[in-house]
């Protein structure tokens, strides 16, 4: 089936731009400082290819819709459709990983720029790929991040009265350890307890911290490996949490 370009435009911002990320998206100043038209303008001349019934096929599509300003009844959006194997994870595959699990080759390699057409092409091809023959909607992670996942600790149940600024501190004494960067979570109700994740440079690195807290290694309720770790506080108090490996070695 052949794939037709029918708009293609750069739209001018109603707002000033902060930064144009150009590294990952592609677009310079330039490209918008030329710009004219307006998403009202893209939404009118999108209104004759959205009505008698057409599907609107893409990957996240709500962050398109939402800056397009529309709604649109018949959408096949790639990344509700497909999950990771791993189904603790959260993260939706992004389209590399998806046009790489289905079909063995990237949309873009690495350190290259987004390529809207390319983009919307490599989506409608893993729709069609799908309806022509169904196949397994869960894919495996890719090796990075599956990488990614093991160089890191979870954090949970960590009490409010202990400052998420002297956390860094207190943690690299159970780790033995300050080279990481922790990422902390806010409590959801407040006075409640928060999380936070610690990220190290491997693998390896994040194994000897989880094997270095003192405490007994249990499981919790994914049957992922944790200690309940009793937390030394400058001010003499100590704080119970657990510390949970994000993935199984």
């Amino acid at each position: 089936m052949g794939l037709k370009v029918i708009l293609d435009q750069f739209v001018k911002p109603d707002k000033p731009i902060v930064d144009y990320r150009t590294a990952i998206t592609g677009v310079t100043a330039h490209d918008i400082e030329s710009a004219t038209v307006s998403v009202l303008d893209i939404q009118k001349e999108l209104q004759p290819y959205l009505s008698n019934g057409a599907i609107l096929v893409g990957h996240s599509l709500n962050k398109d819709m939402k800056v397009l300003k529309i709604d649109h009844p018949k959408v096949i959006d790639t990344a509700l459709v497909f999950k990771f194997s791993n189904a603790r994870n959260s993260r939706k595959p992004s389209l590399n990983d998806l046009y790489k699990a289905i079909f063995g080759k990237e949309v873009r390699k690495e350190g290259v720029s987004h390529n809207c057409v390319h983009d919307a092409a490599a989506a409608i091809d893993i729709a069609l790929a799908f309806i022509k023959k169904p196949f397994d909607t869960t894919i495996s992670p890719p090796k990075e991040m599956l990488e990614a996942e093991k160089s890191k600790l979870f954090i949970h149940r960590i009490p409010s009265y202990v400052p998420s600024d002297k956390l860094t501190t207190v943690l690299a004494g159970e780790f033995r350890s300050g080279n990481f960067k922790l990422d902390v979570k806010p409590a959801k109700s407040h006075g409640g307890n928060y999380c936070a994740v610690v990220g190290f440079d491997s693998s390896k690195e994040a194994n000897q911290a989880f094997e270095n807290v003192n405490g007994s290694k249990e499981r919790d309720s994914y049957g992922l490996p944790q200690k309940l770790s009793a937390l030394k506080l400058s001010s003499g108090l100590s704080a119970s949490c657990y510390i949970r490996k994000m993935m199984e070695d």
